[in-house]
């Protein structure tokens, strides 16, 4: 695990120790609260166009940036939760879409790559 993961978690482990939080920090209730914090993330681009989406104002880029981290704060839990080293975890999954999404086969496509199968 990279120092800046690692150094989150240990904070993290600390935030909730002192609060007496650990209690609640299954994986399945951490999982839970991902996704409800990812779903918070995805009110923030709720009824903005595509083009708008990429034009945030410095109000919206704020509100998405602490949804983003309150994504990445609960998968970093999650993961110490499971002793998951998330930068390996994101390597192996990259190495698994390279061999999905062939880029001479999928290049220019948003198929899934069970389309690309024979």
């Amino acid at each position: 695990m990279s120092d800046p993961f690692k150094q989150l978690r240990d904070a993290l482990d600390q935030f909730a120790t002192e609060r007496d939080w650990d209690q609640f920090h299954s994986p399945k209730n951490l999982a839970m609260a991902l996704t409800v914090e990812a779903a918070e993330l995805q009110e923030c681009f709720q009824w903005l166009t595509e083009a708008q989406s990429r034009e945030l104002d410095e109000q919206q880029l704020a509100a998405v940036r602490d949804e983003i981290a309150d994504v990445q704060l609960y998968l970093i839990r999650l993961a110490g939760k499971l002793d998951v080293d998330i930068e390996a975890a994101c390597r192996a999954k990259m190495e698994k879409n390279v061999e999905k999404y062939p880029a001479d086969q999928v290049k220019g496509s948003a198929k899934k790559y069970t389309h690309y199968q024979d």
